[in-house]
């Protein structure tokens, strides 16, 4: 059960001088809690089907896979996302779990947290008005034309993907903002170890280019001491815990959809630190999340997972059945044999990294006898090992099944992480190995104007970086609304941005934007606060 949250560090033998305490319920951890202490944990990967309005609930069965494992007398620690307020007031509505498997305080999650969101912002906007700063000042190589680094707010807002600054002066631009979940700065935090490896990563970040053709670096700026001052204490991983008392370390937001969509490697070096097993999970599908946690964080830190969850609902295989959203409550077979493609996508992909890989069928009230024997049957003809989780309703006790198949599933060695394309291959190369290994495209096609971008990143030596690929989190393809397992498509490459702190290339496809919008509807309609300061709506 929940307890206060120094206990809760105490318990995990995290020292006074190595805590931050946010109130009674929330705290940093200093990054020194991990020197000189091993990593003794084992990585458990939660990725999911592919996202529909029915929803999947991956961070709630994370949240209750951890609780299950711990009903079962394991040492467990949860390693999680921060939600962004964008879709907090967007479409999500929070992202803190739901029912018995949530972590706590979860309006406070949601909402400010402990500012890392506000320092990361704080930082990019802060680089931002340096550059045009200079700009004015010509106090820079940079052009107004070649100036790339962008603004950035925690909101969704249509209206600021494109905006001009500095109207009728010499260094009048075209601009915009992303949200602060796309921001390179956010990118950069998840994937640094220490503040000297925050420091070399913000001093690469390539601003834009000269005239020439020559890349400027955020260096040159002469403002990395600022910004590393306003990221300090966001860098440290914070500590809170699940509503069965499950420590959770809650760190880092990108989106998976626009960028790597992961924790950070922090938060989860803390998890498997302080803990026997450390469920994690990456962004939206595998197709995403799960590919970018392979290539992107496993790749640059040395982590890899042992055993790999894909969550499933009926409701959302119904859905990619061809089933309206508001006819899934009724029992239809058919269709979910038909939207079962769509788990068998995902599971040949998953294959792929070597892992042992479980389905967890996230019940929900109104699934038939019938449609959960119809998956479980399925997973047992491929020879995937299938548990049935009620986590929303019964938190760990509805989760012990999957913890125990999940054990069962480790492997008794760790073996190397494979990758599915190298640092040398060529741009096409390893498109083409995500595209067709995990999107089920039968190729990848590079718009002229995406070609003549890479051609200025590969000339300035950053050819070799490896790929985020910014796609729709609706379809396996390009296209959203391609439910299902898709053939016969081949993804379009439009344009190319460059993440060089980070350490990866974004290729942009179909229409996604780095600045969501709120749907015609949004969440902060249903938001209120009581007259004795209780939120609701969240």
């Amino acid at each position: 059960m929940e307890q206060d949250i120094a206990t809760l560090a105490h318990s995990l033998s995290i020292s006074n001088d190595h805590l931050s305490l946010y109130g009674r319920d929330k705290a940093k951890i200093s990054i020194r809690a991990l020197k000189d202490r091993p990593q003794k944990g084992k990585l458990i990967l939660v990725s999911a089907i592919t996202p529909t309005p029915a929803g999947e609930g991956k961070t709630t069965v994370s949240i209750g896979l951890a609780q299950g494992l711990k009903k079962i007398g394991q040492s467990v620690a949860l390693a999680l996302r921060q939600p962004s307020m964008g879709p907090v007031f967007g479409r999500k509505g929070g992202a803190t779990g739901g029912g018995r498997s949530t972590v706590q305080p979860a309006e406070s999650i949601n909402l400010h947290f402990t500012g890392d969101f506000h320092a990361i912002t704080s930082a990019h906007n802060l680089l931002s008005s340096v550059l045009d700063n200079q700009l004015f000042n010509q106090q820079t190589r940079l052009h107004p034309d070649g100036l790339l680094w962008k603004r950035v707010l925690d909101v969704n807002d249509r209206a600021l993907r494109s905006i001009r600054t500095s109207i009728g002066k010499g260094n009048e631009r075209a601009s915009g903002f992303d949200i602060t979940a796309a921001s390179e700065v956010m990118a950069i935090l998840c994937l640094s170890e220490s503040l000297a490896d925050l420091r070399a990563r913000l001093d690469r970040i390539v601003t834009g280019f000269t005239p020439e053709g020559e890349p400027v670096l955020a260096k040159e700026a002469r403002v990395t001491g600022a910004l590393m001052a306003l990221l300090r204490d966001a860098l440290q991983p914070n500590l809170v815990q699940s509503v069965e008392g499950v420590p959770a370390f809650l760190h880092g937001g990108p989106f998976a959809n626009i960028a790597h969509g992961c924790n950070s490697v922090l938060a989860t070096r803390m998890a498997l630190t302080y803990a026997d097993f450390a469920v994690t999970e990456a962004g939206f599908a595998f197709d995403l999340g799960g590919e970018k946690f392979m290539h992107i964080k496993c790749r640059q830190s040395g982590l890899q997972p042992e055993a790999i969850v894909i969550v499933a609902t009926v409701r959302a295989l119904k859905m990619h059945g061809g089933v309206a959203l508001d006819a899934l409550t009724h029992p239809d077979p058919e269709a979910l044999a038909r939207g079962l493609d769509n788990l068998a996508a995902h599971l040949d992909s998953a294959a792929q990294f070597e892992r042992p890989v479980i389905v967890a069928i996230n019940q929900f009230i109104n699934d038939s006898a019938e449609e959960m024997a119809l998956v479980h049957e399925f997973c047992k003809a491929r020879g995937v090992p299938c548990a049935t989780a009620n986590v929303f309703g019964q938190g760990g006790d509805g989760a012990t099944t999957l913890a125990e198949t999940v054990l069962a599933a480790l492997p008794k060695e760790s073996k190397p992480l494979p990758f599915l394309y190298q640092p040398h291959d060529s741009v096409e190369q390893k498109l083409t190995a995500i595209a067709t290994r995990i999107y089920g495209a039968d190729g990848v096609t590079l718009t002229d104007a995406a070609r003549a971008k890479f051609a200025v990143f590969e000339k300035s030596g950053f050819g070799h970086l490896p790929l985020c690929m910014a796609k729709t989190q609706n379809s396996l393809s390009d296209d959203a609304a391609k439910l299902g397992r898709p053939r016969g498509f081949s993804i379009t490459v439009r344009d190319f941005e460059i993440a060089n702190g980070a350490g990866f290339l974004v290729a942009l496809t179909g229409t996604m934007m780095r600045m969501p919008a709120l749907p015609k509807v949004p969440a902060a309609e249903r938001i209120q606060v009581s007259e004795d300061g209780v939120i609701s709506g969240i």
